[in-house]
Parts: structure tokens; sequence; C-alpha cells
């Protein structure tokens, strides 16, 4: 198979998910951007001590400003965006627990792209 041929199944087989492809990468890409770019920026502003103290208030708050943030980049409608921000935030939660923030951060990521990019669920507005 060439790599058309390739790429068309693949798509194909993401469209028969009921997953739009192109919304689960571009929600997937800027979210990420944003949840780095805090994540840098704060880590230059405060120290880790800030972190251990008020992390369970500046995470989810922060997860929250980044998918707001996607949202309006891509287009998407703004209550069920952060809804599904909630529920992916959830899931991330579980590896905070076991020590794994960074693995559940980028589990989050994708969660929360393909929650967004599901066929039948919010639109993208522009």
């Amino acid at each position: 198979m060439n790599t058309a041929g390739a790429i068309g199944a693949r798509s194909q087989c993401w469209k028969n998910a009921g997953v739009r492809i192109e919304v689960f990468w571009r929600v997937a890409v800027v979210q990420l951007v944003a949840v780095a770019a805090l994540s840098i920026a704060l880590a230059i502003v405060f120290s880790h001590g800030f972190f251990e103290s008020w992390g369970w208030l500046a995470g989810p708050l922060s997860w929250l400003g980044c998918a707001w943030v996607t949202a309006r980049v891509v287009g998407l409608e703004l209550p069920p965006t952060l809804l599904r921000a909630v529920l992916a935030g959830i899931v991330s939660l579980l590896f905070v627990l076991i020590g794994l923030h960074w693995l559940g951060a980028a589990v989050a990521v994708g969660l929360f792209a393909w929650l967004c990019a599901r066929e039948g669920g919010a639109g993208v507005t522009a």
C-alpha cells in the first residue's frame, strides 16, 4: 500500500470511530502548547514549595484556563469544552494520586482532544 493509501485508510479508521481527526489534532496541539507554556511560566514565577502547597488549586485552574484558550483558538463551544476538560482532568487526577503527574497530563490532553473531536459533540463554531 502506498503512503497516500495508508493515510487514507488511517483517516477512514478514525472516521469510522466517530472522531473528526482534524479537530482531534488541533485540540491536542493547542492544549499541549498552552499547558506547556503556562507550566514553564509558572515554574519561573513560583518556587517548588508553592506547587506543593497550592498545586491542588493551581493545577485544575490552569488546566481549565488552557482549555478555555483551546476552545477559543480552535473555535469550540465553551461550556461543553470546559465540561470535557473537567472529565479529562479527573482522569489526570488519578495519575497524580499514584505519583505520575506528567503522564497524567499527557493522557488528559489526548482524552480531552478525543472528547472534543467526537462526532455528534459540540461543533467547531468558526
